[in-house]
Protein backbone atom coordinates (compact mmCIF):
# COMPACT_ATOMS: atom_id res chain seq x y z
CA UNK A 1 0.00 0.00 0.00
CA UNK A 2 2.92 2.34 0.66
CA UNK A 3 3.87 2.06 -3.02
CA UNK A 4 0.62 3.88 -3.91
CA UNK A 5 2.10 7.04 -2.41
CA UNK A 6 5.24 6.87 -4.61
CA UNK A 7 7.52 7.47 -1.59
CA UNK A 8 10.61 8.66 -3.49
CA UNK A 9 8.63 11.36 -5.28
CA UNK A 10 6.83 12.25 -2.04
CA UNK A 11 10.16 12.66 -0.24
CA UNK A 12 11.37 15.24 -2.77
CA UNK A 13 8.13 17.22 -2.45
CA UNK A 14 8.23 17.15 1.36
CA UNK A 15 11.84 18.35 1.34
CA UNK A 16 10.88 21.41 -0.71
CA UNK A 17 8.04 22.17 1.73
CA UNK A 18 10.52 21.94 4.60
CA UNK A 19 12.82 24.25 2.65
CA UNK A 20 10.11 26.88 2.34
CA UNK A 21 9.47 26.70 6.09
CA UNK A 22 13.19 26.96 6.88
CA UNK A 23 13.70 30.00 4.67
CA UNK A 24 10.62 31.89 5.84
CA UNK A 25 11.11 34.78 8.25
CA UNK A 26 9.90 34.74 11.83
CA UNK A 27 9.74 32.20 14.61
CA UNK A 28 9.06 28.57 13.67
CA UNK A 29 6.58 26.73 15.85
CA UNK A 30 7.60 23.10 16.39
CA UNK A 31 4.07 21.68 16.37
CA UNK A 32 3.08 23.63 13.27
CA UNK A 33 6.25 22.48 11.51
CA UNK A 34 5.53 18.85 12.39
CA UNK A 35 1.96 19.11 11.14
CA UNK A 36 3.16 20.82 7.95
CA UNK A 37 5.53 17.96 7.14
CA UNK A 38 3.02 15.26 8.09
CA UNK A 39 0.15 17.00 6.31
CA UNK A 40 2.18 17.56 3.15
CA UNK A 41 3.22 13.91 3.19
CA UNK A 42 -0.40 12.78 3.47
CA UNK A 43 -1.66 15.12 0.73
CA UNK A 44 1.12 14.04 -1.65
CA UNK A 45 0.38 10.41 -0.83
CA UNK A 46 -3.31 10.98 -1.55
CA UNK A 47 -2.56 12.68 -4.88
CA UNK A 48 -0.32 9.81 -5.94
CA UNK A 49 -2.85 7.18 -4.84
CA UNK A 50 -5.61 8.81 -6.88
CA UNK A 51 -3.20 9.15 -9.80
CA UNK A 52 -2.54 5.40 -9.53
CA UNK A 53 -6.28 4.75 -9.65
CA UNK A 54 -7.01 7.04 -12.60
CA UNK A 55 -4.03 5.83 -14.64
CA UNK A 56 -4.14 2.13 -13.79
CA UNK A 57 -4.91 1.17 -17.40
CA UNK A 58 -2.19 3.50 -18.72
CA UNK A 59 0.30 2.09 -16.20
CA UNK A 60 -0.49 -1.46 -17.31
CA UNK A 61 0.67 -0.64 -20.85
CA UNK A 62 3.98 0.97 -19.83
CA UNK A 63 7.08 -1.01 -18.92
CA UNK A 64 8.15 1.51 -16.28
CA UNK A 65 4.85 1.37 -14.39
CA UNK A 66 3.26 -2.01 -15.11
CA UNK A 67 4.53 -3.45 -11.81
CA UNK A 68 2.75 -0.83 -9.72
CA UNK A 69 0.23 -2.29 -7.25
CA UNK A 70 -2.95 -1.73 -9.29
CA UNK A 71 -1.87 -2.86 -12.79
CA UNK A 72 0.01 -5.77 -11.23
CA UNK A 73 -3.14 -6.83 -9.35
CA UNK A 74 -1.61 -6.66 -5.88
CA UNK A 75 -4.27 -4.20 -4.69
CA UNK A 76 -7.89 -3.59 -5.61
CA UNK A 77 -8.68 -0.17 -7.16
CA UNK A 78 -11.00 0.72 -4.28
CA UNK A 79 -8.01 0.70 -1.92
CA UNK A 80 -6.35 3.52 -3.88
CA UNK A 81 -9.60 5.51 -3.83
CA UNK A 82 -9.97 5.01 -0.08
CA UNK A 83 -6.40 6.12 0.53
CA UNK A 84 -6.74 9.06 -1.87
CA UNK A 85 -9.90 10.36 -0.19
CA UNK A 86 -9.11 9.37 3.39
CA UNK A 87 -5.68 10.98 3.75
CA UNK A 88 -6.70 14.54 2.81
CA UNK A 89 -9.78 14.21 5.04
CA UNK A 90 -7.29 14.09 7.90
CA UNK A 91 -4.49 16.25 6.51
CA UNK A 92 -6.40 19.33 5.32
CA UNK A 93 -8.26 20.04 8.60
CA UNK A 94 -5.03 19.44 10.52
CA UNK A 95 -3.15 21.91 8.32
CA UNK A 96 -5.91 24.48 8.74
CA UNK A 97 -6.00 24.07 12.52
CA UNK A 98 -2.30 23.83 13.36
CA UNK A 99 -0.81 26.05 10.65
CA UNK A 100 -3.38 28.31 8.96
CA UNK A 101 -6.20 28.32 6.44
CA UNK A 102 -4.01 29.63 3.63
CA UNK A 103 -1.62 26.68 3.88
CA UNK A 104 -4.52 24.21 3.90
CA UNK A 105 -6.06 25.96 0.89
CA UNK A 106 -2.78 25.70 -1.03
CA UNK A 107 -2.60 21.99 -0.21
CA UNK A 108 -6.17 21.47 -1.44
CA UNK A 109 -5.40 23.45 -4.61
CA UNK A 110 -2.32 21.34 -5.33
CA UNK A 111 -4.31 18.13 -4.81
CA UNK A 112 -7.14 19.34 -7.06
CA UNK A 113 -4.91 20.51 -9.91
CA UNK A 114 -2.79 17.35 -9.84
CA UNK A 115 -5.68 14.88 -9.74
CA UNK A 116 -8.56 16.61 -11.51
CA UNK A 117 -6.73 18.72 -14.11
CA UNK A 118 -3.20 17.42 -14.72
CA UNK A 119 -3.75 13.64 -14.59
CA UNK A 120 -6.47 13.44 -17.29
CA UNK A 121 -4.84 16.24 -19.30
CA UNK A 122 -1.72 14.13 -19.90
CA UNK A 123 -3.71 11.96 -22.29
CA UNK A 124 -5.01 14.96 -24.24
CA UNK A 125 -2.42 17.74 -24.46
CA UNK A 126 1.28 18.41 -24.13
CA UNK A 127 0.31 21.57 -22.21
CA UNK A 128 -0.03 19.26 -19.21
CA UNK A 129 3.71 19.94 -18.78
CA UNK A 130 2.96 23.46 -17.59
CA UNK A 131 -0.16 22.59 -15.62
CA UNK A 132 1.65 19.80 -13.76
CA UNK A 133 4.39 22.20 -12.71
CA UNK A 134 1.87 24.17 -10.62
CA UNK A 135 1.11 21.56 -7.91
CA UNK A 136 4.78 20.59 -7.88
CA UNK A 137 5.74 24.18 -7.08
CA UNK A 138 3.18 24.72 -4.30
CA UNK A 139 4.88 22.77 -1.44
CA UNK A 140 7.70 25.31 -0.78
CA UNK A 141 5.05 28.04 -0.84
CA UNK A 142 3.09 26.01 1.74
CA UNK A 143 6.19 25.90 3.92
CA UNK A 144 6.51 29.65 3.64
CA UNK A 145 2.85 30.38 4.43
CA UNK A 146 2.89 27.95 7.36
CA UNK A 147 5.44 30.27 8.98
CA UNK A 148 4.17 33.65 7.79
CA UNK A 149 0.45 33.18 7.16
CA UNK A 150 0.61 35.23 3.98
CA UNK A 151 1.59 35.26 0.33
CA UNK A 152 4.52 37.56 -0.23
CA UNK A 153 7.48 37.90 -2.63
CA UNK A 154 9.77 35.44 -0.82
CA UNK A 155 7.30 32.57 -0.97
CA UNK A 156 6.29 33.37 -4.53
CA UNK A 157 9.96 33.41 -5.57
CA UNK A 158 10.34 29.87 -4.22
CA UNK A 159 7.19 28.87 -6.11
CA UNK A 160 8.64 30.35 -9.32
CA UNK A 161 11.93 28.55 -8.80
CA UNK A 162 10.27 25.13 -8.42
CA UNK A 163 7.89 25.84 -11.30
CA UNK A 164 10.75 26.70 -13.66
CA UNK A 165 12.89 23.78 -12.50
CA UNK A 166 10.20 21.24 -13.31
CA UNK A 167 10.06 22.26 -16.96
CA UNK A 168 13.51 21.03 -18.07
CA UNK A 169 13.20 18.13 -15.60
CA UNK A 170 10.05 16.76 -17.21
CA UNK A 171 11.10 17.67 -20.74
CA UNK A 172 14.11 15.41 -20.20
CA UNK A 173 11.86 12.59 -18.95
CA UNK A 174 9.57 12.98 -21.96
CA UNK A 175 12.56 12.45 -24.26
CA UNK A 176 14.25 9.46 -22.74
CA UNK A 177 11.01 7.61 -21.89
CA UNK A 178 8.99 8.67 -24.93
CA UNK A 179 8.59 5.15 -26.31
CA UNK A 180 7.09 4.01 -23.01
CA UNK A 181 4.83 7.07 -22.90
CA UNK A 182 3.70 6.25 -26.44
CA UNK A 183 2.67 2.77 -25.29
CA UNK A 184 0.66 4.39 -22.50
CA UNK A 185 -1.03 6.86 -24.83
CA UNK A 186 0.26 9.93 -22.99
CA UNK A 187 0.77 13.07 -25.06
CA UNK A 188 4.05 14.17 -23.55
CA UNK A 189 5.99 17.04 -25.07
CA UNK A 190 8.57 14.97 -26.97
CA UNK A 191 5.92 12.79 -28.64
CA UNK A 192 3.78 15.74 -29.73
CA UNK A 193 6.50 18.21 -30.76
CA UNK A 194 9.50 16.00 -31.50
CA UNK A 195 12.96 15.74 -29.97
CA UNK A 196 14.39 18.83 -31.63
CA UNK A 197 11.72 21.17 -30.24
CA UNK A 198 11.91 19.44 -26.86
CA UNK A 199 15.67 19.95 -26.66
CA UNK A 200 15.21 23.62 -27.60
CA UNK A 201 12.61 24.06 -24.85
CA UNK A 202 14.90 22.22 -22.44
CA UNK A 203 17.70 24.66 -23.21
CA UNK A 204 15.45 27.73 -22.94
CA UNK A 205 13.93 26.68 -19.62
CA UNK A 206 17.34 25.79 -18.21
CA UNK A 207 18.62 29.25 -19.12
CA UNK A 208 15.56 30.78 -17.46
CA UNK A 209 16.47 29.06 -14.21
CA UNK A 210 19.56 31.26 -13.81
CA UNK A 211 17.78 34.63 -13.35
CA UNK A 212 14.85 33.00 -11.51
CA UNK A 213 17.18 31.38 -8.97
CA UNK A 214 18.94 34.71 -8.42
CA UNK A 215 15.70 36.53 -7.52
CA UNK A 216 16.16 35.13 -4.01
CA UNK A 217 19.11 37.51 -3.50
CA UNK A 218 17.35 40.91 -3.51
CA UNK A 219 14.60 39.36 -1.35
CA UNK A 220 17.16 38.63 1.35
CA UNK A 221 16.74 34.84 1.28
CA UNK A 222 20.32 34.08 0.25
CA UNK A 223 23.78 35.57 0.26
CA UNK A 224 26.85 35.80 -1.93
CA UNK A 225 27.85 32.14 -1.52
CA UNK A 226 24.44 31.06 -2.79
CA UNK A 227 24.78 33.48 -5.70
CA UNK A 228 28.02 31.82 -6.77
CA UNK A 229 26.58 28.31 -6.42
CA UNK A 230 23.34 29.20 -8.23
CA UNK A 231 25.22 30.83 -11.09
CA UNK A 232 27.62 27.91 -11.49
CA UNK A 233 24.85 25.31 -11.29
CA UNK A 234 22.62 27.21 -13.69
CA UNK A 235 25.46 27.76 -16.14
CA UNK A 236 26.44 24.09 -16.03
CA UNK A 237 22.89 22.86 -16.53
CA UNK A 238 22.30 25.35 -19.34
CA UNK A 239 25.54 24.39 -21.08
CA UNK A 240 24.57 20.72 -21.05
CA UNK A 241 21.05 21.59 -22.21
CA UNK A 242 22.45 23.65 -25.09
CA UNK A 243 24.70 20.74 -26.10
CA UNK A 244 21.52 18.79 -26.76
CA UNK A 245 20.71 21.05 -29.70
CA UNK A 246 23.42 19.20 -31.65
CA UNK A 247 22.34 15.71 -30.61
CA UNK A 248 21.06 13.36 -33.24
CA UNK A 249 17.66 11.70 -33.20
CA UNK A 250 17.13 9.17 -30.43
CA UNK A 251 19.85 10.55 -28.11
CA UNK A 252 18.47 8.73 -25.08
CA UNK A 253 21.72 8.74 -23.13
CA UNK A 254 21.96 12.52 -23.38
CA UNK A 255 18.31 12.92 -22.31
CA UNK A 256 18.75 10.62 -19.32
CA UNK A 257 21.91 12.46 -18.25
CA UNK A 258 20.02 15.75 -18.59
CA UNK A 259 17.28 14.37 -16.33
CA UNK A 260 19.85 13.31 -13.70
CA UNK A 261 21.54 16.72 -13.91
CA UNK A 262 18.25 18.46 -13.12
CA UNK A 263 17.98 16.38 -9.94
CA UNK A 264 21.56 17.20 -8.97
CA UNK A 265 20.90 20.88 -9.68
CA UNK A 266 17.91 21.09 -7.34
CA UNK A 267 19.62 19.12 -4.58
CA UNK A 268 22.76 21.27 -4.60
CA UNK A 269 20.83 24.51 -4.98
CA UNK A 270 18.68 23.79 -1.92
CA UNK A 271 21.75 22.65 0.01
CA UNK A 272 23.33 26.05 -0.72
CA UNK A 273 20.11 27.76 0.41
CA UNK A 274 20.01 25.82 3.67
CA UNK A 275 23.66 26.46 4.46
CA UNK A 276 23.34 30.16 3.80
CA UNK A 277 19.95 30.68 5.46
CA UNK A 278 19.68 33.29 8.16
Amino acid sequence: MIALAKPRLALLVVCTAAGGLWLAPGRRDGLAATVLIAGTTLVVGAANALNNFLERDVDARMRRTRDRPLPAGRLEPWVAVAVGLGLPAVALPALAWFTNGLTATLAALALFVYVVVYTPMKQRSSLALFVGAVPGAIPPLMGWTAATGRLDPGGLALFALLFCWQLPHFLAISMYLKEDYARGGLRVFALVHGDRATRAWGAATSLALVPVSLTLLPLGLAGSAYAVVATLLGTGLSAYALSGLWQGAGANRWARNFFLLTLAYLTLLFAALFVGAR
